[in-house]
């Protein structure tokens, strides 16, 4: 089980949206905190100044599989052990030497502001299967609190000093489980619980559960992935629903025994790029502009982002203290995501065509630029192939278009036509796309001089048959003889790109 590399995912989700660059307590943005996972207090959605106070999820468990028992690490008797994991507010009152409130207080320099802070909390619930059977229902606590901290000169005179305080949390846990189509279900769901009237958006904040999400773990027992089921279990997962958190298979590739409820919708198997030097809280964050953003700051905007928040001081000193190479790292690296998988089909039509999904991904090391054409010279359009049902397709291969991925309207007219390949391309994400002029199209042929073709990935395409072949040739529309025909490509096709 791998726990703590799910936590660190956790973290990023726990952490999203926290606080927002340029980190400061002047920008507005990060005067009125808007983190996912938010359970606010009963009736303050209603009311129109906080959260809905609930979320639940619901997965789906199944008996250990032979391999997976062979492996299996986990208690052999059925439980699931339930992490319940949230931020709770933290008020950071700076007072000065009178013991009168202020905004902020400079000693020695260091700036030190009034904030809202948050700390960290975590409610771990140990489940027996035979308890999930009758239902669970588990109290949630947390004390509020005070703590003082006196702030004094280099001359060791108190000049002031901070009061951090933190109001109680209330909240419920329940789960259970019913068995769905040969699987177990498990639902769990979490509900601020607070009793006492909501006054406003700033009472309610402090006594919500802030980032709130869940971790769970099988023993005995392995989770089902929702967003890829097997066959035999697409309808026990379609019939899961879920309530502002989603479950996600979470750990390290392959493993089954561990889930991440989110508030933020994720695929299977999140994970925290390599290149990452650490969060910095900003959604949808790519590392390297918020880095560069940061380093454009002025001394002393990086002095205010530094009294703002002790997260926000970390994200300016690392910022600070980066190296060349270590950002050069976060420039990024092109993975191919079908790296791993071997293309076992003969190819009689096409002897020279590789699957382009089995090719290394280029390093970009060189001083062409990443997006032009001669960057990787293993790339060619004009030759490459993609195996579509047991079929190696290329260019002038015929194929049926059945489109599905794509928002645009106009494709509903071309379902079940057939189109004539012109490329199979491959983008710098990985992805694969079949390049296609329509048969029925008039202006096929001008379209295809020109080099402008329709974009469909391959499981949007459809081999035509042999004998579906013989019928468009009869239809009139002569089906191309496959095989490379460099001499006949304009220059300015292998520049198209989807």
């Amino acid at each position: 089980m791998n726990l703590d590399l799910a936590r660190a995912v956790a973290d990023a989700v726990l952490y999203e949206g926290y606080l927002l660059y340029p980190y400061r307590a002047s920008s507005s943005k990060n005067r009125v905190r808007w983190q996912f996972g938010v359970l606010g207090p009963p009736g303050a959605a209603e009311a129109g100044f906080g959260e809905d106070s609930s979320m639940a999820m619901q997965c789906l468990l199944t008996d250990l599989s032979d391999a997976t028992r062979a492996i299996a690490t986990t208690a052999s008797d059925k439980s699931v052990v339930v992490h319940l994991r949230f931020l709770q507010l933290q008020r950071r009152q700076v007072c000065d030497a009178q013991q009168q409130p202020v905004e902020e207080l400079t000693i020695d320099g260091v700036t030190t502001t009034s904030w809202e802070e948050a700390t960290e909390r975590e409610e771990t619930v140990v489940l027996s299967w035979s308890s999930l059977a009758d239902g669970v229902v588990h109290p949630v606590g947390v004390p509020g609190g005070e703590e003082v901290e006196q702030l004094t000169d280099e001359y060791g005179v108190q000049v002031g000093h901070v009061l951090r305080r933190r109001w109680p949390l209330s909240a419920r846990l329940t789960a259970g489980i019913t068995p769905r189509d040969g699987y177990t279900r498990l639902e769990v769901r979490v509900d601020n619980v607070r009793t006492d009237s909501t006054t406003d958006k700033d009472d309610a904040i402090r006594t919500s559960l802030i980032g709130a999400h869940l971790l769970v773990e099988a023993h005995g027992m392995e989770f089902v992935s929702l967003l890829e089921p097997p066959a035999e279990a697409a309808a026990a997962a379609a019939a899961c629903a879920q309530r502002r958190c989603w479950p996600v298979l979470t750990g390290a590739p392959g493993d089954t025994d561990l889930v991440l409820g989110s508030p933020i919708i994720l695929y299977d198997y999140p994970e925290i790029a390599a290149e990452s030097a650490g969060s910095l809280f900003d959604a949808t964050e790519i590392d390297e502009i918020l880095t560069l953003r940061v380093m454009t700051m002025t001394d002393q905007e990086k002095a205010e982002a530094r009294a703002t928040d002790p997260r926000a001081r970390e994200i300016i000193d690392r910022c600070d203290a980066m190296t060349p190479e270590t950002l050069q790292q976060m420039h990024g690296i092109l993975r191919n995501p079908h790296a791993e998988q071997a293309s076992p089909l003969p190819d009689p039509v096409w002897p020279g065509a590789s699957d382009v999904r089995d090719l290394d991904p280029p390093s970009f090391e060189t001083d062409v630029p990443w997006w032009s054409p001669e960057a990787d010279e293993a790339v060619q359009p004009g030759l490459d192939a993609v195996t579509i049902d047991g079929v190696k397709v290329a260019r002038d291969s015929l194929v049926r278009v059945h489109p599905s991925r794509r928002a645009d309207a106009q494709d509903l007219f071309f379902m079940d036509q057939v189109a004539r390949v012109t490329a199979v391309l491959s983008d710098v994400d990985g992805g694969t796309h079949v390049a296609l002029v329509l048969l029925d199209d008039p202006a096929a042929d001008l379209n295809d001089l020109s080099g402008r073709y329709w974009y469909f990935d391959p499981d949007e395409v459809t081999p035509l048959s042999a004998e579906e072949v013989r019928v468009v040739e009869a239809a009139g529309q002569p089906a191309r003889q496959p095989g490379p025909q460099p001499a006949q490509q304009p220059a300015q096709r292998e520049e198209s790109r989807p």
